[in-house]
């Protein structure tokens, strides 16, 4: 009985439809990137390119940085050929006050500082695109001009101590000049003896 239970059962797996598997969804497939996005080179191009309004700040720095490097006798020259063009734009202004401030000499130092507070003044499109770099200027010149007075006090209280310096010189020279001829004096001769009262004179044998 239990042989034939085995078989029935058997048989009706064997009869028995298989299970249809279950569809599968298709996998969305990401679509590629699109051509004409902006790559990181083009986007670090782009930050590092300067603004437009720069453009005459570079030029300007540029002319700036060749007037540090002049000698003395060309510095000379560059003031006086800036300076016969000192009305011609913002630009030259702001030079000339550069090539001033390097002589290192008070006045030119307070010319220097009245050109870029002028510009500093001036409304116009070009001379607004260089306030900044006026700024900085008139800040450095400021500070300067306090060095150069400092300094030129300093040097006012050095030659008045050394004019008090040279009149106690002069006076101590002169008590020297006093002991000297003190010492170098001859002595007195020593007085005759005076005679006694009545005695007379002797008188020389004759």
């Amino acid at each position: 009985m239990l042989l034939v239970a085995a078989l029935t059962m058997a048989g009706c797996n064997a009869t028995a439809p298989q299970a249809v598997a279950a569809p599968t969804q298709p996998t969305a497939i990401a679509p590629p990137p699109s051509v004409a996005a902006e790559s990181p080179n083009a986007r670090q191009i782009s930050a590092t390119e300067p603004p437009q309004d720069a453009a005459p700040v570079l030029q300007l720095l540029a002319q700036t940085d060749r007037t540090l490097r002049m000698a003395p006798a060309e510095l000379a020259k560059e003031i006086a050929r800036l300076g016969e063009a000192e009305d011609a734009s913002v630009e030259t202004s702001l030079l000339l006050a550069t090539a001033l401030a390097q002589t290192r000499q008070p006045v030119d130092t307070a010319r220097a500082l009245g050109l870029v507070q002028r510009v500093m003044g001036n409304t116009a499109a070009a001379a607004q695109v260089l306030h900044p770099l006026a700024r900085l200027m008139e800040s450095r010149l400021l500070q300067q001009r306090r060095l150069e007075d400092q300094l030129e006090r300093q040097t006012q209280q050095l030659r008045e101590a050394q004019r008090r310096n040279d009149q106690l010189n002069e006076r101590l020279e002169a008590v020297r000049a006093i002991e000297r001829s003190l010492t170098t004096r001859p002595a007195p001769l020593p007085a005759a003896p005076a005679s006694l009262p009545g005695s007379s004179p002797q008188r020389p044998a004759p």
